[in-house]
């Protein structure tokens, strides 16, 4: 007995149990994972080789990029947005929200487009995302654009058998005004609108609603460089055709707009940029017997697709 009390004499303590380490040890590290993430692995090796080559290898030319998302806040826009056909894949909506007639407006908007998922976020959370606007418990998530390339409109009608009909933005600024474009080029029936990449409106929340559903219908391509496109145009045989209040042709005595043609329209404080008006064709001005100094890019668009559209009926 003696014995046996010194064999357990060196033990300090009760001994309970493992402390969980022995269901730990069972639980095991999760399940495997694939092949293509296992460190070490052939298929993991290979996998990585062909994530290196797809990082080296150029981007397509007929993709002209995407945009940035956006957030439409507030619940008087965001019911605008769903009614104009503003793309979207979140809709969040405030916890506790007072249900009233625009929040039941834009749950049925949501719910009858499909694609657009609900998420109920807390207050705080909104607050964070839309860093403090007033967002009246609801948010509007809209994708980035996918841009066009500039080659990709004038492929596109000369594969459809049309002379291209196409409008380049050199310096608009205002979302609504490439909108009104944009709705103006699919009305007289263009194949597309180009914007530079830099200092000038992209296609956003602002612009689809000024377009009216065009957006959806008429591509917008961007260009890194708005001059080299238009040289690229010219290249493939289109005019191009910049409006200018002292420009050296009236519109209506224009019969380059029966043809192949890309018209330009400047800002309407400082009108097209120099490079840009040294590579036009042709500087049309618009009569105005008013005395208006300038029209909007919106405006002067639509009077020029106009007489376009009426030269090649």
């Amino acid at each position: 007995m003696a014995a046996n009390n010194r064999r357990m004499s060196g033990k300090k303590g009760a001994q309970v149990g493992s402390g969980g380490q022995r269901r730990r040890g069972l639980e095991g590290k999760g399940p495997t994972p694939p092949a293509e993430l296992r460190k070490g692995h052939k298929k993991n090796r290979i996998a990585n080789v062909k994530a290196k080559q797809t990082a080296r290898r150029p981007a397509p030319r007929g993709r002209g990029g995407k945009g940035t998302s956006e957030m439409v806040v507030g619940r008087n826009p965001v019911v605008e947005a769903l009614r104009e056909g503003v793309p979207a894949t979140m809709l969040y909506v405030q916890q506790f929200i007072d249900n009233d007639e625009r929040v039941r407006e834009a749950l049925q908007l949501a719910g009858e487009r499909g694609g657009i998922h609900l998420m109920e976020a807390p207050r705080p959370e909104l607050d964070r995302m839309t860093n403090g606007l007033n967002h009246q418990g609801l948010v509007l998530q809209v994708p980035p654009y996918e841009y066009a390339h500039p080659e990709d409109l004038a492929a596109a009608a000369y594969d459809e058998g049309q002379d291209p009909l196409i409008v380049a933005l050199d310096g608009v600024t205002d979302p609504r005004n490439l909108g009104a474009v944009v709705r103006s080029t699919s009305a007289f029936g263009g194949h597309g609108v180009v914007v530079p990449e830099r200092r000038a409106a992209g296609m956003t929340a602002g612009a689809w609603k000024t377009s009216a559903g065009a957006a959806a219908r008429t591509p917008v391509a961007r260009a890194a460089n708005l001059t080299r496109a238009l040289e690229s145009y010219k290249k493939a045989g289109l005019v191009v055709v910049g409006l200018a209040a002292d420009g050296e042709v009236e519109v209506g005595d224009l019969e380059a707009l029966g043809g192949p043609v890309v018209i330009v329209v400047g800002s309407e404080g400082k009108g097209l940029s120099r490079l840009v008006g040294e590579t036009c064709d042709f500087r049309v001005r618009i009569p105005m017997p008013g005395g208006a100094e300038s029209l909007n890019a919106g405006v002067a668009a639509g009077v020029v697709l106009y007489e376009a559209a009426r030269r090649r009926a």
